[in-house]
């Protein structure tokens, strides 16, 4: 009776089922992507209201991916024993309510705590998602292209989120962001119900809570120790933390190999194609993540664009990942896996390259070009890598595998902000002060750009706009130095996936068949 819900509620969907059934997924990747995106438009704002430290600007920034990183692996093991769909709609109805707290947090403090309970919530929709179109599409060209979907829809609400976000920040306070998440969640809760089929694996064996704890305290003891010493240099606190983690992570691991039913099967590394998949996601997002989330501070601090004006600039990233996404699969049968995805990540690597021309005058064409690089690259690497780890995996493990590839993703985010964010602050700590401006001003516009803003206005015209003018170009010359340092661990990284993804291929052949 066990295996009687995988294979009832999966095997029968008709093709007009599975598709209905993957808009409603979508909807949950719609939602975390549009949550992760309008925080960095509200940033500026986050900063006048709530006047965060530079410390936790970066906590608010990176407490989500912190957080989601430590549970993945749980959630999605946790998918894979009590049910994928009752996982996903439990986690999509908490993620609502907890949108409702963020957007009316009264300080810094409450920010980041309720940033980090998306966290917990937001760890339980994206294994669930990946998981259920593994099982839902037994066809592989049809998978490939559901996948492509999924990425695409994601892009998709990466460009929504600021759009939508930076309309309601022009007419609203800051919080009316986050609420644009509550007509999603009713959404894919009431109809999900309705049309998504319920599977999970049919022999799970036990949820061993040891290893639970064990994978989150060393995920999260380790970015803390990492984020850490990026923010404030080798500290004690920092390495003991980063020792704990991996000492946490080292037992974690053999632990898995004597367990008969482990929370993660650690044999899923030594099929070459996941892992290459896995250290190229990890290694892509790491580089990226920096740029994404000071490129909105500087089109509108820097730039002086407006919040709707900045959402529009970065829309041609997301028509290039969505146009490359839909079309990865092709492209990776035709020429090849590897090819995809080395190629895609080389590109994104050589357009943050040319950010180290950046100015705080440069016009939109080269921003736009290479947004639209960084798109198609993105797009098409993170579209192949993703169908190759669900295609190495049984589908009784695709929660689990799920996981993984979101945990590289996740973990990549949080080390991304925290190691390319301390060389932008670290740069922009560094300006001189101004004639004119007395130090301790000064000293608390370095605080943020935000702050500097907030500083700038409060003083004479001609001290305010010297003040403005030397922490804009130290904002910029860290986003061109940060810019640099991602642009090589890219090209470092498609040389990577090059050499590991060699022979791979996407399958051809229905698993019916």
């Amino acid at each position: 009776m066990s295996g009687a819900p995988l294979a009832a509620a999966v095997a029968p969907l008709s093709r007009r089922a599975r598709w209905l059934a993957l808009t409603v997924l979508v909807l949950a990747v719609l939602l975390v992507a549009v949550d992760a995106t309008v925080l960095g438009l509200a940033t500026p704002f986050l900063s006048e209201d709530l006047r965060p430290t530079s410390t936790q600007l970066l906590w608010i920034g990176d407490i989500y991916s912190f957080v989601i990183a430590g549970l993945l692996v749980s959630m999605g093991s946790l998918g894979d024993r009590i049910g994928r769909k009752r996982l996903l709609l439990a986690g999509a109805a908490v993620f609502g309510v907890v949108s409702v707290l963020t957007a009316y947090a009264h300080s810094p403090e409450a920010m980041i705590v309720w940033r980090a309970l998306l966290g917990v919530a937001g760890a339980t929709l994206m294994p669930s998602t990946l998981a259920l179109i593994r099982n839902i599409f037994p066809d592989p060209k049809e998978r490939s292209l559901a996948i492509g979907i999924w990425g695409a829809m994601a892009s998709a609400g990466a460009a929504l989120g600021p759009v939508v976000g930076g309309f309601l920040l022009e007419h609203f306070w800051w919080g009316s962001v986050f609420l644009i998440n509550l007509p999603v969640m009713a959404v894919l809760v009431v109809v999900g119900a309705r049309l998504l089929p319920e599977s999970r694996n049919p022999h799970p064996g036990p949820w061993d809570l040891p290893s639970v704890g064990l994978s989150t305290i060393g995920m999260i003891a380790v970015v803390y120790g990492i984020k850490e010493a990026a923010a404030h240099g080798p500290t004690l606190p920092a390495g003991v933390a980063v020792v704990l983690g991996v000492a946490a992570v080292t037992v974690f691991v053999r632990r898995q190999l004597r367990l008969d039913a482990p929370l993660l099967n650690m044999r899923l590394f030594a099929n070459r194609g996941f892992s290459g998949a896995v250290l190229a996601d990890l290694l892509t997002i790491l580089g990226l993540a920096g740029l994404v989330f000071f490129l909105s501070q500087f089109l509108q601090m820097v730039q002086g664009r407006s919040p709707l004006q900045a959402g529009l600039a970065e829309l041609p990233a997301t028509v290039g990942s969505v146009v490359a996404g839909l079309l990865a699969g092709r492209v990776a049968r035709r020429t090849s896996v590897r090819g995809a995805v080395s190629g895609g990540l080389a590109a994104v690597g050589v357009a943050l390259g040319a950010c180290v021309w950046l100015q705080a005058t440069t016009g939109y064409w080269l921003l736009g070009a290479v947004l639209l690089t960084v798109g198609v690259g993105a797009g098409l690497a993170f579209t192949v890598t993703a169908d190759v780890i669900l295609s190495s995996v049984p589908k009784e493990q695709a929660g689990s595998a799920s996981a993984v590839s979101e945990t590289a993703y996740e973990l990549g985010s949080a080390l991304g902000i925290a190691l390319l964010g301390s060389v932008v602050t670290g740069f922009y700590r560094s300006f001189a002060t101004p004639h004119g401006v007395d130090e301790s001003t000064a000293e608390g516009a370095r605080e943020s750009l935000g702050e500097a803003v907030q500083r700038a206005h409060q003083l004479p015209p001609a001290e305010g706009a010297k003040l403005l003018d030397a922490a804009r170009g130290t904002f910029t010359e860290g986003l061109r130095a940060g810019a640099g340092t991602g642009a090589v661990v890219l090209l470092g990284a498609a040389v990577l996936a090059w050499h590991l993804l060699r022979g791979q291929r996407l399958e051809t052949v229905s698993e019916e068949e």
